[in-house]
Order: structure tokens, then C-alpha cells, then sequence
């Protein structure tokens, strides 16, 4: 078989388990009669074709331009299989299941390594006694007021678009919707729809406060996962016919770079001092909340953003049957500072994604690695050219770290 044919029968493949799980399949905009053939296969059946498709692909000998290509197709193709032993009773730890299906480990880590970052916040968090209670109560005074929300994500995915478009060319007929919704395990989801379209859903469960407001609107749509999508589809797709992009398979080696690259696109799209000055100047006045509070706001952040791996440690043990529940909210409310509810649908978003969490902080972690060793030291222009390649032409975690 030649590469594009085993590429076509991998989005079949993929669209094949979508009619096992109904999330897997998070993005297709391939020739709507693949999809519309696709009839439900048997698990083992499916196994059996996955195993086919990789013995097929490394039978294959690749030009030395599509070597990279095979690499990541075989990578694809492997954690296809490996989720399709997953829905078919195969049980791994945490760790074997995040390298399966993700091409990545999470570092380990233990209460003592963030015993360190709760002290900082001690000193830094106004007030006395418990750190979540103290961290809930001041917050309160940057939420943002439910009748002013889509005023103030409107005006921070408005500049991140601006921001974005003076380094990526993006196609005139790219666009989104906004769309705010309840009831979900997320915060915010991106839907990409093909033709450089996406939705963009936000989750108005809890209130949101400001620094999400940059934060979702980078992530989900610019340099994130809108971009992310319609470089794919332009580039990979329609320029070069690599069908193997026309599908996102949630569970898979592709969410590390989507989630990572979402992450690390933030501070791309905003360094930390030019976001601080749009923030006081913009975002804070729309949401009728005191500027002159966001220095020590942002300090804080930058401290909580230190214990975004406590939330891989409570999964892992979780997962592992090392804790129950309640035990695994206790130790969200204690080492990632969220309060009981946001505990508790974060315990629900790991019930469902289970070892998708480590595409968020270890994701961000390597591509930020990656791109620093490739741009050029304090140019902004250089890190957007590796950032939009990398968008381009996606790479592994063990493809990254080469």
C-alpha cells in the first residue's frame, strides 16, 4: 500500500471507532462519503485492521520528504489501536495509558514538590488561614459579571485574532461563533468544522473570572485550536493531500501538540507584559473591575500556574486506585486551589478523559521547549515563524523531543 492509501484507510479507521465513542472523533472534514460508508465494526475486527494498517505502513518505504509523515502516521495509527483495547476491556496504569495513546509520560511528582509553591502563596495571598478559602474569597473580586462575559470574550478574542493575523496568514474566509452553554465537563471547546470555521463554546457553569477571559479566547481560537485546525486543513490537506489530517482523533498523539500548542499560544499571542498592560487597559474597565488590583492578581497567577502538575498527580492516583473520590477532590482543593465544585467537575473531566490531562501542562512544557531551541532569543517575529511551522506540520511528543 502506498501512504496515501493507508492514510485514506486510517480516517476510515478512525471514523470507524467514533461508532464505538461518540467523543472520539473530535474534528472531520474529509469527503463526507467516507463518513457517510462507515457501518459499525466489531472491536476486535477493528483491532485486527489496526494491526494490518501498521505492519502495512512499515512495509512501506517512504521518500526521505515523507519520512517525518510515516513517523507520525505510525504513531496515529498505534494509539488508534491502543484506544480500540481500551473500549474492548484492556485495562493500563495512568503512565501506560498516557505513553499509548499520547507518546508522553508525565513527570512524577509527590506533595513535596508542591509543599514549596503553597508557602509562596502564602506570602504573596491576601488575608489569613486557609489557602482555598483565602485564594475563593479573593477572587470574587475578579469574576466577571454574567451581563458583561460576552463583552469581555468577545474583546479578548478579538485582539488575539488581531495579534495573530500580523504573523500567520490565516485564509479571508476564516471565522467563528461564539456560543455559551451549560452542563459540561469543560471549561471551553473549540467544534472545527472545516472551510476554516470553528464554534466556540464556553461553559458558563461557574463564573468565569478575568484571566480566563485571555486564557480561552488564545486557547480555543487564536494562535489555538482554531488556527491550529485550519493550518491542518489548508496546508496538510488541501495543499499537499495528507487525508490522515482531515480527522482529529481526541485520544491520540495529535492532542499533545492541539492542547500544548493552545496553551503555549497564550503567552505567544500575549507576552506576560504586554497582556498585563491590554488587561488593565481593556478587559478590566469592561468588566467594571479595578485595574489598579491586577499587578498582585497576575503575580498570583503565575504562582498557581506552578501547580498545574498536581492535577496529573491526583489523576494518576485516581485512575491507579491509589484514592477514592472524595479523597481525590480533597486533594484538588488543597494543591490545585480549586474550590469544592470546580473540584468536583474536575474530577469529572478526568472520569471521562482520564490521562488526557497531561496533553495541558507537559504539552505546553514541550512545545514551549521545542520552540525556544528553535527561535531566535528575545525576536517575537521568530517564535511565531516556529510556532505557525510546528501548527503546520505536527509533530509528537517523541518527534519534539528529537
Amino acid at each position: 500500500m502506498t501512504l496515501n492509501e493507508i492514510a485514506a484507510a486510517y480516517v476510515k479507521l478512525v471514523l470507524a471507532v467514533g461508532q464505538h465513542d461518540s467523543s472520539y472523533v473530535d474534528a472531520y472534514y474529509g469527503p463526507p462519503e467516507w463518513q457517510s460508508e462507515i457501518k459499525k465494526t466489531a472491536l476486535p475486527d477493528l483491532i485486527s485492521h489496526a494491526d494490518q494498517l501498521i505492519h502495512d505502513l512499515q512495509a512501506t518505504l517512504a521518500d526521505e520528504d515523507q519520512q517525518l509523515r510515516q513517523e507520525f502516521l505510525g504513531l496515529q495509527l498505534g494509539a488508534v489501536r491502543a484506544y480500540l483495547q481500551q473500549l474492548n476491556g484492556t485495562q493500563r496504569s495512568f503512565d501506560d495509558e498516557s505513553v499509548a495513546l499520547y507518546d508522553a509520560k508525565s513527570p512524577t511528582l509527590n506533595e513535596a514538590d508542591f509543599d514549596l509553591i503553597l508557602a509562596e502563596l502564602h506570602q504573596l495571598l491576601p488575608g489569613s488561614g486557609d489557602l482555598n478559602t483565602r485564594l475563593s474569597h479573593y477572587n470574587r473580586e475578579f469574576e466577571i459579571p454574567v451581563d458583561k462575559l460576552d463583552l469581555v470574550f468577545s474583546a479578548a478574542i478579538k485582539e488575539s485574532r488581531t495579534r495573530t493575523k500580523k504573523y500567520i496568514n490565516l485564509p479571508e474566509q476564516e471565522d467563528f461563533e461564539i456560543e455559551y452553554v451549560k452542563d459540561q465537563v469543560w471549561s471551553a471547546y473549540n467544534w472545527y468544522k472545516g472551510n476554516s470555521y470553528s464554534l466556540i463554546q464556553v461553559n458558563t457553569d461557574f463564573p468565569m473570572f478575568i484571566s480566563r477571559a485571555i486564557d480561552l479566547a488564545s486557547h480555543e481560537g487564536y494562535p489555538g485550536h482554531h488556527v491550529f485546525n485550519l493550518l491542518l486543513e489548508q496546508q496538510m490537506v488541501n495543499a499537499k493531500g495528507w487525508m490522515e489530517h482531515c480527522v482529529y482523533p481526541l485520544y491520540s498523539p495529535m492532542s499533545l501538540l492541539a492542547e500544548g500548542s493552545a496553551n503555549y499560544g497564550i503567552e505567544v499571542a500575549f507576552p506576560p507584559d504586554e497582556r498585563l498592560v491590554f488587561e488593565k487597559e481593556v478587559l478590566f474597565p469592561l468588566a467594571g473591575i479595578n485595574p489598579e488590583h491586577a499587578q498582585l492578581y497576575y503575580q498570583i497567577q503565575a504562582v498557581l500556574q506552578k501547580l498545574s502538575y498536581a492535577g496529573n498527580m491526583v489523576a494518576q492516583r485516581y485512575l491507579d486506585g491509589e484514592i477514592e473520590r472524595p479523597a481525590a477532590i480533597a486533594l484538588l482543593m488543597k494543591y490545585a486551589l480549586s474550590d469544592q465544585q470546580r473540584s468536583t467537575q474536575r474530577i469529572a473531566f478526568i472520569e471521562k478523559h482520564r490521562s488526557y490531562v497531561i496533553n495541558y501542562n507537559l504539552g505546553q512544557d514541550m512545545v514551549q521547549d521545542y520552540i525556544q531551541q528553535r527561535a531566535a532569543a528575545n525576536d517575537q517575529a521568530s517564535r511565531w515563524q516556529v510556532f505557525a511551522d510546528l501548527l503546520s506540520h505536527p509533530k509528537t511528543a517523541s518527534m519534539m523531543a528529537k
